[in-house]
């Protein structure tokens, strides 16, 4: 799934470590969301949705695959 984390983190001026530790995963998962080679589940998806301050849909683009 695409997404603006990177971004979005950068604009709060938060490192990866720092959001794992704001939202509880580990900065590997922040790594891998940001890549996106890993999907987060809906309760992280939340927690990052209010830290920012954006809907979930606005940092999460769903694409469907053919």
């Amino acid at each position: 799934m695409k997404n603006k984390v990177r971004e979005l983190r950068k604009l709060q001026g938060l490192t990866q470590e720092q959001l794992a530790e704001l939202i509880g995963v580990s900065r590997q998962t922040i790594n891998a969301i940001e890549k996106e080679k890993f999907d987060p589940s809906l309760p992280t998806a939340f927690k990052m949705s209010k830290l920012f301050g954006y809907p979930i849909e606005q940092f999460f683009l769903y694409q469907e695959t053919e």
